[in-house]
């Protein structure tokens, strides 16, 4: 049965078709295909639920925490998950069965939300801010590891020309579920005034992520090799000599230097719809526009990231500028005012749209450009990289208290528009059909 559902999603006439893995995987493909694609689909609903751009700017402010606090959110959240992967690489590299990693890391992403969710009715103000702040850098740590370890599993599990297709369809059920559980939220948790709802959204990235523990553990992994192990800071500064040798990876990651604009966006697009006294109506609105935006264009991006990662990438880039330049245009030139509820259902729809083809695309390419012995490294660096980037990235901000939002979301388009010109000129990597 498995091979059959297999066959139906990728296309595969035999199940047993291997491109880029040990040739121990090729029997295991359906099994594995499932089990990742089942474990991702739980840890997808798992982050939207303790989503550091939608809940827990919600959570500070209904703990009475110094607005302060809120703006370390999304830094901490993604920085946490990209610096220390650099270092973690060199340890991975050394343990044959690296599915044990990302266990170890979702066992502690559960554990981390399960502190968040007990401190809810247990601390306030200030220290509110600190124990979130805190839990939730322990948090960002433990989902940096299951990132790392997360790509060089499927690198060897899952045949080439099929990753694609396995992300983008568990993006894609993931994002049907996110959208039921924003329409839960959006009807019977709107006007409520207590912390049933952030219990309910903790407690279940809990329960999800120890879903997608148990479903990640079932994968059959052949034993990769251990050559490379060694001390974690010494390798890692090695490590980034990879950047100066290796010019395709270079060019890569320049590439997903501009696709951070993507990243950026689309906490503006809901600043610009509140400057313009737009009322949001809570939570599950957003959530809503995030699980539909993934269920609709997922598969899809899928599809096509397996055909050219590279084109999906550019394509992404170039949607995300179309539509920034055209949002900037019209409000700094007052054709249309984005004050209706709405327009940020519209556009938050939008951005999720073209971020998760970036997303996706940006992924297919590097596990697609890499092998069996640098793919960890790859990974790492790429990773790293862009996380201490990200944290001086976010000074863009500061555009928006002195010329405005509008510039904000103009200048933005503008790199987005540059990123997509530039990803047509890199390498391609995909083998399309």
């Amino acid at each position: 049965m498995l091979g059959k559902a297999y066959d139906y999603i990728t296309g595969d006439e035999d199940a047993r078709v291997c491109k880029d893995i040990p040739d121990e995987s090729c029997n295991d493909q359906p099994r594995n295909f499932f089990a990742y694609l089942v474990s991702n689909v739980f840890t997808k609903i798992a982050d939207e639920l303790c989503s550091a751009r939608i809940v827990f700017p919600w959570l500070i402010g209904a703990l009475g925490a110094p607005a302060v606090f809120a703006g370390f959110l999304v830094p901490i959240r993604e920085a946490g998950v990209l610096l220390p992967q650099l270092f973690v690489a060199a340890y991975i590299r050394s343990i044959a069965i690296r599915k044990w990693v990302w266990v170890v890391g979702g066992v502690l992403s559960a554990m981390a939300m399960l502190l968040i969710t007990l401190s809810v009715n247990a601390v306030e103000g200030v220290v509110a801010g600190w124990v979130i702040i805190g839990l939730l850098t322990i948090y960002s740590l433990a989902r940096g590891i299951c990132s790392v370890s997360a790509k060089d599993v499927i690198g060897k599990t899952i045949s080439k020309s099929r990753r694609g297709a396995l992300m983008g369809t568990s993006a894609s059920v993931a994002g049907f579920a996110t959208m039921i559980i924003g329409l839960v939220v959006e009807v019977f948790f709107n006007q409520r005034e207590d912390s049933s709802l952030f219990l309910m959204l903790l407690a279940g990235s809990v329960l999800f992520y120890l879903l997608s523990v148990l479903f990640f553990a079932l994968i059959k992994e052949a034993p990769g090799a251990t050559d490379g192990g060694g001390n974690a800071i010494s390798d890692a500064i090695k490590s980034m000599g990879i950047i100066k040798s290796d010019k395709p990876f270079r060019r890569f990651l320049f590439a997903r230097t501009l696709l951070l604009s993507i990243a950026l966006a689309p906490p503006f697009y809901v600043l610009l719809a509140q400057q313009n006294g737009v009322e949001l109506s809570g939570l599950g609105i957003l959530i809503i526009a995030s699980g539909l935006a993934s269920m609709v264009s997922a598969p899809i991006w899928g599809k096509l990231s397996d055909r050219s990662s590279r084109q999906v990438m550019a394509l992404s880039a170039l949607l995300t500028g179309v539509l920034g330049v055209a949002v900037s245009g019209m409000a700094l030139t007052d054709i249309y005012s984005f004050d209706h509820k709405w327009d940020i259902a519209v556009m938050f729809f939008l951005i999720a749209t073209f971020h998760g083809g970036a997303r996706l695309g940006r992924k297919t390419y590097l596990v697609d450009m890499a092998n069996a012995d640098n793919r960890s490294t790859y990974v790492a660096v790429s990773n790293t990289f862009i996380g201490l980037f990200m944290l001086a990235a976010g000074g863009v901000g500061w555009l928006g208290d002195i010329y405005g939002v509008p510039i904000v979301i103009g200048v933005l388009a503008v790199v987005a528009l540059a990123g997509s010109f530039y990803i047509l000129r890199i390498e391609e990597v995909s083998e399309g059909e």
